[in-house]
Formats: structure tokens, sequence, C-alpha cells
């Protein structure tokens, strides 16, 4: 639905920077199509969105081999809800300038299963890694937390601005210091009046004392964040929101042998059983194509023998001064997609649904006959004869 389309778009701005915010999706629009243009863009992620009867669904796969985790969102909230909720939020497109920081929790552990493990290291690389000894704190604008629960085995997704704010000072002082402008003290006698007005602690300034305080070891970003000044770290909910539950991972991309499955256990003869099936299968279908490709390799050369005898032929004939208009043969010949084994190509990405002719335009002096091997053949029209003249 609508929600769904907004969802996509706030996850986009969570990706900024590296991301393609001005990609245009069509609901004909298969894997294929976005993992053929992924190398122009630049991308190494896939997420896609679904909506179904029973809910919605996230799938985020490695581009272009996999591996493909399968999510379940059974709550999300849209970035316009969570600043709503807000008494005053402030939102600037500079954040958005810099890739944001990864936070991972509750992720290891020893007791954690495979598939765990798999999502974790599918999560950190989603974003671009960091150098703590050569990056800049001014570039540490953002953050996105992933929270494993334990208890209900589901994922939370949170996204926060990060701000720093001046410690051991009181709201009103505060308030001055962050100001772009001086406050209007009209209405006192004193200034004085202004800051003992506003002197008691409130609950984030609280938060925000000195046992709390960090030293920046950097300039930050913001009116008087200069090095070696005390300052307290805060967190300001930017959203979306979303609660993931993990139902499935598949070893290639959006295909392949299922690695794990929520509600499906296999033994492992099923498992190699089914695997050597798999493979099986891809085998013969590789084989079959590269067989049809030399089939018309074949048949092209065959023609082109039987143009060049026709052509040596119609040169010794008699001038005789009759017109004689020898039979041009026509060959329309079906562009080959030019795939590979399923060796050379990758087992977890042959698509074997894959239709195995591109249809052909303008070819309107040929007739497409298929033969019993399932070879394209091709029956020439061949063009009436001219009446002979004296």
């Amino acid at each position: 639905g609508q929600s769904v389309a907004k969802l996509v778009r706030d996850v986009r701005r969570v990706m900024e920077p590296y991301t393609a915010s001005s990609l245009k999706e069509r609901k004909n629009n298969r894997v294929k199509d976005y993992v053929s243009v992924s190398s122009h863009l630049g991308t190494s992620h896939l997420l896609i969105f679904s909506q179904t009867e029973t809910g919605t669904n996230l799938r985020i796969g490695r581009i272009p081999r996999g591996p493909t985790l399968y999510f379940k969102v059974n709550s999300y909230s849209l970035t316009k809800d969570c600043l709503r909720l807000q008494k005053s939020p402030s939102v600037s497109d500079i954040v958005f300038k810099t890739s944001p920081l990864i936070i991972l929790n509750n992720f290891a552990g020893e007791d954690k299963g495979k598939e765990l493990k798999l999502m974790t290291a599918m999560l950190q690389n989603m974003f671009p890694a960091i150098n703590p000894s050569t990056m800049r704190l001014s570039d540490a604008r953002r953050v996105v937390l992933f929270n494993y629960n334990d208890s209900t085995g589901l994922v939370d997704f949170r996204h926060y601005n990060i701000t720093v704010k001046p410690v051991g000072v009181t709201k009103g002082v505060k308030r001055v210091m962050l100001a772009k402008n001086v406050p209007s003290l009209s209405g006192f006698d004193d200034i004085s009046e202004y800051v003992l007005r506003e002197a008691f602690a409130s609950e984030s300034d609280v938060e925000d004392g000195p046992e709390n305080a960090i030293t920046l070891p950097q300039d930050y970003a913001g009116r008087g964040n200069t090095k070696n000044e005390q300052r307290a770290v805060r967190l300001q909910e930017l959203g979306p929101r979303m609660e993931l539950c993990l139902m499935k991972v598949h070893g290639g991309l959006c295909e392949g042998e299922v690695l794990y499955h929520k509600y499906v256990s296999k033994t492992k003869e099923e498992i190699a059983a089914d695997s050597r099936n798999r493979q099986i299968k891809l085998t013969n279908q590789a084989r079959r194509r590269q067989e049809q490709e030399a089939n018309v390799r074949r048949k092209k050369q065959d023609k082109e023998g039987d143009d060049g005898s026709d052509a040596s032929d119609s040169d010794g004939s008699d001038g005789d001064g009759d017109m004689q208009d020898s039979d041009n043969d026509v060959i329309v010949e079906k562009p080959s997609k030019g795939r590979l084994a399923a060796d050379d190509f990758g087992v977890d990405n042959y698509d074997p649904n894959e239709d195995s002719d591109s249809s052909d335009e303008g070819a309107d002096d040929a007739v497409e006959e298929e033969d019993e091997d399932g070879d394209v053949e091709m029956e020439d029209r061949k063009p009436s004869k001219r009446a002979k003249t004296s």
C-alpha cells in the first residue's frame, strides 16, 4: 500500500548517501533487472519490501550471489510518526551527507545459532567500514541500531541523530549558549533573573551531568563544540522504526539452498538429496543451453557456405542477355544471451525460468519453427521469380 511505499522512501533516507535514491521501480521489474544495473550504481545489497495478504515482508540480499535474509515486518512506524511524538523535532539535511554508524546489540554469544552469525555479518556489510584512527569526529552524525531480543527472537531497528550539549550549566545558560540569537530580556530587570528562573534541573539535565560527560577529541558540529570541551552526547530519534522477525535464509540471491527456516527443519540426508538434485538439474540446463548455442552457430555456418556456393555458380553463368534472378536466402538468427555453464555462472544464481530466446523484431522475411530437438530453425521465404524479358 501507500504506507509501505513511504516506508521504502524512509529506509532509502536512512542509507544515504550510499544508496540509489532516484531509482524508479516498476511492477514488472525482476530481481535480475536490478542486478544488471547494480554495477553501474555501485550497490552491494538489495533491500526488497513486499506487501501480501498476511503482512509486510523484507528481503535483504547480497549482490550478486547472495545470501538472502527473509524477514517478516511485524510492525513499523514511519519517520513522520516518530518526529510527531517529539516536542521540538529538528532534522537537517546535512546529517544525511555522511553514512550512519551501526550498532549491533546482543548479537554475539556462543549459544547463538549460525543464522544469527550470518545475519550479523550481513547487517555489518550493509554499511561502510570505519577506521577510528583516521575518521573525522564531525562525520559521525547518525547511528543505526539493531537490537536482538533473546526472549522474543525479534530484531528492533532504530535510527537516531547524534547531538552534543554543554554540561555543568543551568538550563537558562545552556539556552543562551546554544541559541543563535540573544534571547529577549525585556521582561527582566537583571540577567540574573533570567538565569535563576530556570536554575532547576530537568530530567535531561540530570542525564547530562558531569559523570556522563566526555571530552571532545576533535571539533564537532554545532556552536561552541570545540576540541577539549566537555559535552554530553544525546540521541534524537529520526525514524523509521521496525520490528523484524527472521523467517528463512537462502544461499543465493532470492533463490538457492534454504540454509535456515523458522518452521521447517530437515535431516542431513534430506538436505544432501535436495542439493544433489538441484545441482543435477542446473547442470543439465546449462549443458542444454550450450548445445542449443552450438547448433545455432553450426546452422549459421552451413547457411553461409550454401550462400557462397550459389554465388560462385551465378558468376560462371553465360551472359545470353536473359535477366535471371538467383534465389536470395534470408537468414535471421536470434541473438544469444551468452549464458554460461552452471559451474561458471554460480549455481546459486542460475535462473532456470529465464526465457532462452529473446524476441526478434523486424524479421518479417522469416518464419520461426522449432524442430524436435528444440533448436530454432528459420524457414526462408524466397522471392518470386521475375519473368524473363527478351
